[in-house]
């Protein structure tokens, strides 16, 4: 199995994190891109969108990724966060598909289990883990870009060959406590799913 490139998106309306890496079949990964597309909080939904757009296309023709990862949307208290976030996360899945690449949603836990072993680590921990995993100067910021980064690490971790479920003996600490965390999501929405 060769190096896969992944584009790692952390959707935003306001901040978008994208993130790119080269990740090896060893599960070694090196930096190729990252930053954050951004759009003016007071400006009209329809063009904030275009520019989120924009810059994913940008990134798209410049690194020409493999597969995109985006962090999957999950319900908030904060109803027009989420809106935004939606929005932002339909447009990067969108443009994609019409280039006919693969693409995944991993939630903030699956990403933060697989990347810090901990699915409740905080911002700090995932930034310190992205800047140890690719042998950073610094941790990357922001937190957005970051998150994109951490998104496309936790991608390439979970597809790869070599940390493929079942394979837990070649598998990191981190990437046995993202297994693990996935097995018992799966049981929850199992036990949700089925009539009582």
């Amino acid at each position: 199995m060769s190096t896969v490139r992944v584009l790692g998106i952390d959707p935003g309306l306001t901040r978008c994190g994208v993130g790119v890496v080269d990740v090896a079949p060893d599960r070694t990964a090196a930096l190729v891109h990252v930053g954050v597309v951004r759009s003016p909080a007071d400006g009209d939904p329809g063009e904030r969108l275009a520019m989120i757009a924009r810059g994913i296309r940008e990134v798209l023709d410049a690194h020409a990724p493999d597969v995109v990862a985006v962090e999957r949307v999950f319900a908030q208290h904060n109803v027009a966060s989420v809106m935004g976030t939606a929005q932002a996360s339909g447009v990067a899945l969108m443009l994609a598909a019409e280039r006919g690449l693969p693409t995944a949603t991993h939630t903030p836990s699956e990403v933060k289990a697989a990347i810090t072993g901990y699915g409740s680590a905080d911002k700090s921990q995932v930034q310190h883990m992205v800047q140890r995993v690719l042998r950073l100067a610094a941790p990357p910021t922001p937190a957005d870009a970051a998150d994109a980064l951490a998104i496309a690490l936790c991608h390439a971790w979970r597809s790869g060959g070599a940390a493929a479920p079942g394979s837990s003996a070649s598998q990191t600490p981190a990437q046995r406590a993202w297994a693990d965390a996935e097995k018992r999501s799966r049981v929850t929405r199992t036990y949700l799913r089925t009539p009582r």
